[in-house]
């Protein structure tokens, strides 16, 4: 796959404060057991086979073939997020059911959190190993993060910084076969950690559709979650809300110290079957940009621009004119419903005026 025409990662580590680029982007083909993409997808209600596909057609051989995007904010150094860059996609495909009890027991032995763990969407395979023959590509995602998490942890590098993650598998559906930026069917299933972001644009209304929620200790899926531990939610400073008074990220890669209070390596993954012609473009964004902007600005700052380079730098340089104090890192992923976006840019005018109250006050620093 010709990723250079098809998504662009713009890192924005040109200038102070940015003294490390600890963010990753990576885009991969992936190639996976077309039975195990049967399995998954009729979980979910919809039937396809790979034997169904027009024979003879180049489509047949590309089945299993699945595109993969990721972006990874390190924190505490860069250590975590190279490694999820450089191995995670690789470890969706080789990862093993056999390597369930290993992975699930390394956890359990971090104790707090884990000391009742179960394996969580990997319990059934805990309880009959043999249960089935083949992993659900859902399964294949957990059983891929939590033993990555593992070999994060028996790090010495590792153990004392971390990563948030976000990913997004996308499957043509279509017969014959379509590569991902053209496919009208396309299953798409995302899994996520901490607070990078996945959104899709609405190619009629312009309108965001966020595809990921926030793991933080005071959003609605993590506080269900942490309740049982009996921690305590405490505000910062700053107004920040921090779990047990240091964590902002609840789920993320590594974060060693921190395991055995809940931070989890355990995805929140989500599957949805779209039509690509209804949608122009999917962002990916680490918080340097998230903190800053909201995603209906991320999503109109891309709206007109002709080539998803120009979108991501469009994005980017944005934060970076309202003084982004981290690491900045946009992918934009055209889909089938590129090149022109309805609705209307309803956050124009707020992002001019924003531009310009910080242009007036770095006038005014320059000046004194």
């Amino acid at each position: 796959m010709a990723t250079q025409h098809a998504t662009f990662c713009e890192q924005h580590a040109d200038h102070p404060p940015f003294r490390y680029q600890e963010d990753r982007a990576a885009v991969v083909a992936l190639s996976l057991c077309p039975a195990e993409l049967e399995i998954s997808l009729r979980k979910h209600g919809i039937e396809w086979s790979p034997t169904q596909l027009e024979p003879g057609q180049a489509g047949h051989d590309l089945a299993g073939q699945v595109a993969y995007f990721g972006i990874f904010d390190g924190h505490g150094g860069q250590h975590v997020s190279q490694y999820l860059y450089e191995r995670l996609h690789a470890m969706i495909e080789e990862v093993s059911k056999s390597s369930i009890d290993d992975v699930v027991q390394f956890h359990k032995k971090l104790g707090g959190y884990f000391k009742r763990f179960r394996g969580g969407a990997l319990q059934p395979w805990v309880q009959h190993p043999d249960y089935r023959d083949k992993m659900t590509l859902e399964e294949r995602i957990t059983l891929t993060f939590l033993q990555a998490d593992q070999l994060v942890l028996s790090r010495e590098d590792t153990r004392r910084c971390g990563s948030t993650a976000s990913i997004a598998l996308m499957q043509s559906l279509d017969n014959p076969v379509q590569p991902f930026y053209a496919a009208q069917k396309i299953s798409l299933t995302t899994a996520h950690l901490g607070d990078t972001k996945i959104l899709l644009c609405n190619k009629h209304t312009g309108k965001v559709e966020p595809l990921t929620e926030k793991h933080h200790a005071e959003s609605r899926v993590e506080t269900s979650r942490l309740r049982r531990l009996g921690g305590q939610l405490i505000t910062d400073s700053f107004g920040e809300s921090r779990w047990m008074g240091a964590i902002e990220n609840t789920r993320s890669f590594g974060d060693g110290d921190f395991k055995p209070f809940g931070v989890t390596a355990e995805p929140e993954i989500k599957h949805r079957v779209v039509n690509g012609g209804d949608y122009a473009y999917m962002v990916l964004v680490t918080d340097g940009i998230s903190t800053l902007i909201s995603n209906q600005e991320i999503i109109d700052l891309a709206r007109t621009s002709n080539s998803p380079q120009r979108a991501a730098k469009a994005i980017v340089n944005f934060a970076g004119d309202l003084g982004a104090e981290d690491n900045c890192t946009c992918m934009v992923v055209p889909l089938a419903g590129w090149g022109t976006v309805g609705g209307k840019d309803e956050t124009e005018a707020r992002r001019e005026y924003r531009k310009s109250k910080v242009s007036a006050l770095s006038s005014r620093s320059r000046r004194m």
